[in-house]
């Protein structure tokens, strides 16, 4: 059975991570969820950040998502954010949501945001992208593979497809001795 994650604001910002979270999504290993709110904010930085990009062009891209992972959205939670503490208080909508979806955990690169103890009540990790792409692939070794075949001109190997400005330097350990000495 797939694991619910919460993709926060910064994970699909940069458009590399984008194409590899909605492929993640597709494997079956995990249940990726986000909402509107999250996507506004995400969207928005990009428009601000990237002002030669069209807003019409950014809106096919979340219709894209929103076709590509079924039942992404989480609705129904803003009742949740006014009773949530969290060190940003613009961040609480994403712990609502993460709650509402019965989220295993937040994907973020904003850990700080989103400390343990707060987290910990309803059963939520917080998880770097490096850290939850990794896990990913320890849980199912096949899962490269399946994000290389869904591209167009699949890449010859898992890491090549990630890039490191992204964000996501273990990633590119190749070999899980590898990865394993990287953790510690």
């Amino acid at each position: 059975m797939a694991f619910v994650v919460l993709y926060d604001a910064c994970v699909p910002y940069p458009a590399p991570l984008r194409d590899l979270f909605v492929r993640l999504a597709n494997t079956g290993v995990v249940r990726a969820r986000w909402s509107t709110a999250i996507l506004d904010e995400c969207f928005r930085h990009i428009l601000v950040n990237r002002p030669d990009l069209k807003p019409e062009a950014l809106q096919r891209t979340r219709d894209l998502m929103a076709r590509a992972v079924p039942d992404c959205l989480v609705t129904g939670f803003e009742q949740l954010i006014d009773g949530l503490v969290l060190p940003d208080p613009d961040d609480r909508h994403v712990l609502a949501a993460a709650i509402r979806a019965g989220a295993q955990a937040i994907v973020t690169f904003n850990l700080d945001d989103f400390p343990a103890a707060r987290l910990q009540p309803y059963n939520i990790d917080a998880k770097h992208p490096d850290d939850f792409v990794i896990d990913t692939i320890d849980l199912s070794p096949a899962c490269p593979v399946a994000v290389g075949a869904s591209s167009a001109s699949p890449p010859p190997e898992f890491p090549h497809f990630v890039r490191m400005p992204c964000g996501l330097p273990r990633v590119f350990l190749t070999t899980k001795s590898q990865r394993v000495a990287a953790r510690d």
